[in-house]
């Protein structure tokens, strides 16, 4: 379980900006290994436990080309609930193409110390301690791998994804679960309340008369 501090969130992990994305990746994690496991996060808004159990196989192919779409297996999901697939966007698969001779043969993360455990995939938690050391070599605070995904999801959100399409690709089982992922900025419900204005009545001036009608002849 991560454990991660979220502080004034109601327990809500942080929803990290551009900003502390970029130092987190380029001055928090240490490896290729921890990069690529987070942007796996990140890009495709799937929980740890999901990213750390995916197999080599559902990634690359026989030739090591790394696959359009990542398989994210029903037995590894939240409750079981459905085998997903999501695109690998460029920016991730940049980082499944670097990390290939990293790979381990069964599990794309394997775990052990030195990696050498190939029979088991990294344990969840260790990546979640992993993550959380890197967020305090930059200062985040408030945040924890739930942080990713709750970051995918709201930035989805915000610029206009029907949440219905957004439920496809998170797995969850309906949308009031969705929607307690996502955060509202007070810029947006500025935003919502500004769209009233179109409501106001126009307003009578004095020197403004009302035009005059004439009676039909």
């Amino acid at each position: 379980m991560d454990t991660g501090v979220k502080v004034n969130r109601h327990g809500k992990a942080k929803i990290l900006s551009p900003d502390e994305i970029q130092l987190l990746f380029y001055q928090g994690l240490y490896n290729l290994r921890d990069r690529t496991l987070f942007a796996v996060c990140l890009f495709t808004a799937v929980r740890i436990n999901e990213a750390c159990t995916l197999h080599t196989a559902d990634i690359y192919d026989r030739k090591g080309r790394v696959r359009p779409e990542l398989t994210f297996r029903k037995s590894h999901t939240k409750r079981q609930l459905a085998t997903r697939t999501i695109p690998v966007l460029d920016e991730l698969r940049g980082y499944l193409e670097k990390y290939k001779p990293e790979a381990g043969k069964i599990w794309l993360f394997p775990g052990g110390v030195f990696r050498e455990e190939q029979d088991h995939h990294i344990n969840p938690d260790s990546a979640s301690w992993v993550l959380r050391k890197a967020f305090e070599r930059v200062n985040i605070d408030g945040a924890s791998t739930h942080s990713m995904r709750r970051t995918a999801l709201t930035q989805m959100s915000n610029v206009g994804i029907p949440l219905r399409t957004i439920q496809e690709i998170s797995g969850h089982r309906n949308l009031e679960q969705l929607q307690q992922y996502l955060e509202i900025q007070p810029q947006q419900v500025k935003g919502a309340i500004a769209t009233l204005s179109m409501l106001s009545p126009v307003s009578d001036t004095p020197d403004k008369k009302p035009s005059k009608i004439h009676p039909e002849v």
